[in-house]
């Protein structure tokens, strides 16, 4: 008998392991194919990540605001050195008069800039009427003879205090605008009060608009025009009546213009420096101001002709300091130089209505923006009328055109535009557990405070009666005549619940008794609320 090994053999062995599969072989020259465009997908994305992250810093809307305001205020005095050179220099004074000037006020306007900034929300609503009152004081001040000049060159706008002077429609922009946005945001949700907060602001605006309009400032009406439709739009009132505003700002302006000849002449000049169709002798006539700005402007080119090099200032071009700064910009520095104050204050702009929609304050919300709207529309509606755009208007570059009081005021509202972006929930929160930035260290500025709705909050609860009538949760005994259909169904219902046994009857809205009685009702028997999903024992 033949023994058997006890693993078996070899062949058994072999048997019982199973069969290779045999896979085909990738060659050399066989790669995968690649996905198109996987690469630059997925580095547009992390490009796009890191914009939105830095976009979505705490603090960032603040520092920006402050870094245009800065950035801007260098380039407006560095261009009023460079365009007043000429002009300035008399036998008395020397090249850098008019340049000294402008630094003592920039100064000025950084003061009040900083007392903006260290200002509470509840200060400014606080001295907001303050603030009105002052403006409309001066702008009826200038009414009394022998205290309002300016009439020699067309508009009867300053008050002169020896060597300085002071326009008083510059304050009456920021005064319309704070004490607005503080009667306006405090009443918005409450129908039944707003209807007198509007009427009584609409009465203040237009006897704002109407003393400027006296003082034959046709270029101030417009930037004051501004601020109250930007107030209107904000406030949420309704598209006809803005528009309703809008016309009647319109026809004033409209009435303005044709009643001086001087103004009719800027509209025909508009048109032709619209379409560069100068009539025969207009260039050295009505049109010469807006021709010699065009020549300054094609002068300038790509890159410019150089600091300090233009020769449109040589008493060929007219308020090269003052109303066509821009056009200065854009034969010394070029195109470029232009596009980057552009670009500036398109920044400006969209910093400013991106603090507005990130409060939680709502007059801070309204403030920032229509401060942000009146500075930019005014900026904007210069560089237009440089370029040819828009009818010449007498409106100043803000930031960058000599000038006092616009400086000053200017500076004060991007103080209060700041103010406003410290004040936004994520740039506290910030601050609270990051630390405030240097500037702020440096210049002695207070932590800001977050908003708590308190006051509002308790007006408007108690203003529910007046919006929506008498409550019907309200105890019988004190509940009005809102209340008899709610007590009568009541004592329907309970009648019919006297009349079940105890068992059947449905507890009331209060859980502890049955309808009123003093005997406790009857618990149901049914398993607890930790035994009703529990298996039943069997």
């Amino acid at each position: 008998m033949t023994m058997t090994s006890h693993h078996g053999s070899g062949r058994d062995r072999a048997r019982r392991q199973p069969a290779r599969t045999e896979y085909p072989r990738r060659h050399a020259d066989q790669t995968r194919p690649k996905q198109s465009g996987g690469g630059q997908n997925s580095t547009a994305k992390g490009v796009g990540a890191k914009i939105s992250a830095v976009l979505d810093a705490p603090q960032l809307n603040y520092k920006v605001i402050l870094s245009i305001t800065l950035m801007l205020t260098a380039i407006g005095l560095t261009m009023v050195l460079s365009s007043s050179m000429v002009t300035a220099r008399t036998p008395d004074t020397s090249v850098w008069s008019v340049f000294l000037n402008q630094a003592l006020y920039v100064v000025l306007g950084l003061v009040v800039a900083w007392l903006a900034l260290r200002l509470r929300p509840d200060t400014i609503k606080a001295i907001s009427p303050w603030l009105l009152g002052l403006a409309l004081f001066l702008q009826v001040a200038l009414f009394i003879p022998g205290v309002g000049v300016g009439a020699e060159i067309g508009s009867h706008s300053w008050i002169r205090f020896g060597s300085f002077g002071i326009q008083p429609s510059e304050l009456s922009k920021v005064a319309l605008a704070v004490w607005g946005a503080a009667e306006i945001s405090s009443k918005t949700r409450q129908t039944d009060e707003f209807r007198p907060v509007l009427g009584r602001f609409l009465a203040v605006g237009t006897a704002m608009v109407l003393l400027v309009l006296l003082q034959k400032d046709l270029g101030m009406m417009l930037t004051v025009g501004i601020v109250l439709m930007a107030l209107f739009f904000f406030s949420g009132v309704s598209a006809r009546l803005i528009a309703l505003v809008g016309g009647v700002i319109a026809l004033l302006a409209t009435g303005a213009t044709i009643a001086q000849a001087y103004r009719s002449d800027r509209i025909t000049t508009w048109k032709d420096t619209l379409f560069l169709n100068f009539r025969e002798g207009s260039t050295s006539g009505p049109s010469y101001q807006s021709y010699q700005g065009l020549l300054s402007l094609s002068d300038g080119s790509l890159t410019g002709t150089g600091l300090g090099q233009s020769r449109a200032k040589w008493y060929y071009l007219p308020e090269a300091k003052n109303d066509f700064i821009f056009a200065i910009i854009g034969e010394e520095l070029g195109w470029v130089g232009a596009i980057i104050v552009v670009a500036l204050f398109a920044f400006l702009g969209w910093f400013g209505i991106r603090t507005a929609l990130a409060q939680a304050d709502p007059f801070l919300s309204m403030l920032a923006a229509t401060l942000t709207l009146g500075i930019v529309v005014q900026a904007l509606y210069n560089i237009s009328y440089v370029v040819g755009l828009m009818p010449m208007t007498g409106i100043q570059l803000p930031l960058i055109s000599a000038g006092g009081t616009s400086m000053v005021i200017t500076l004060g509202s991007l103080g209060l535009l700041a103010n406003c972006a410290r004040h936004e929930p994520k740039a506290i929160s910030s601050m609270q557990h990051e630390g405030r930035s240097l500037f702020d260290r440096m210049f002695l500025l207070p932590e800001p405070l977050p908003y708590r709705a308190g006051e509002e909050r308790r007006i408007e609860r108690r203003n529910t009666t007046q919006r929506y009538g008498r409550p019907v949760t309200r105890r019988e005994s004190t509940a009005g005549t809102a209340g008899q259909d709610v007590r009568r169904e009541r004592d329907r219902n309970r009648r019919a619940q006297e009349r079940l046994p105890h068992r059947d009857r449905v507890p009331d809205y209060d859980g502890t008794n049955s309808w009123h009685r003093q005997e406790p009702l009857p618990q149901r028997r049914s398993r607890s609320s930790a035994n009703r999903y529990s298996p039943r024992r069997k």
